[in-house]
C-alpha cells in the first residue's frame, strides 16, 4: 500500500505543491476536512474506500469531514455537503493519477493536502492521522471545555 503523508515532520514528498491550498475546495477552508476519493476503472477500490469510511458516520461528523467522489470530472457527494465543485479543476489541482486509477486525498481545514493514498485506507488509520494534527488537537481541547 502506497501512502504519502504530507504532514509535519513526516512529510515525504517535497516536490509537489503539498502546502499550496487547493483553490477549488476553498469553500471548506477552516470549516471542513475534505476526503476526495478518485474512482478506479471498475470502481472496486473506490467502493471499498467508501464502505470503510462511511461505516463510522459519527466519527466523520466529529472530525468535520466531507467526502466526495471524483469519477472522470464528475463530483458525487458521499458525506456532508460537497456540491457545486468543479471536478476538472479539482483533478488538476490534486494532480490525480491517470483516469481509471484509484487514489484518495485528505485536504485539511487549512486547505492543503495532508495525505495521498493509492490504496484504500481504514477509517482508524485516517482518524489517527487527523487526530495527530494540531488543528484537531485544538478542536479536542475546545470540545472538552
Amino acid at each position: 500500500m502506497s501512502k504519502t503523508l504530507l504532514y509535519g515532520a513526516t512529510k515525504i514528498d517535497e516536490t509537489n505543491a503539498a502546502y499550496a491550498a487547493v483553490a477549488s475546495l476553498e469553500q471548506f477552508q477552516w470549516k471542513n476536512r475534505v476526503f476526495v476519493v478518485i474512482a478506479d476503472r471498475d470502481n472496486s477500490r473506490a467502493a471499498r474506500q467508501e464502505n470503510l469510511l462511511l461505516a463510522d458516520r459519527t466519527a466523520l461528523e466529529e472530525r468535520d469531514i466531507v467526502i466526495v467522489k471524483l469519477v472522470g470530472s464528475s463530483i458525487k457527494s458521499l458525506f456532508g455537503s460537497g456540491h457545486a465543485l468543479n471536478g476538472q479543476a479539482l483533478r488538476e489541482e490534486l494532480e490525480t493519477p491517470d483516469m481509471g486509477e484509484f487514489a484518495a486525498f485528505l485536504v485539511g481545514k487549512d486547505g492543503t493536502v495532508k495525505l495521498k493514498v493509492s490504496e484504500p485506507i481504514s477509517a482508524g488509520e485516517l482518524f489517527a492521522i487527523i487526530d495527530s494534527m494540531p488543528v484537531r488537537a485544538a478542536e479536542a481541547v475546545k470540545q472538552d471545555k
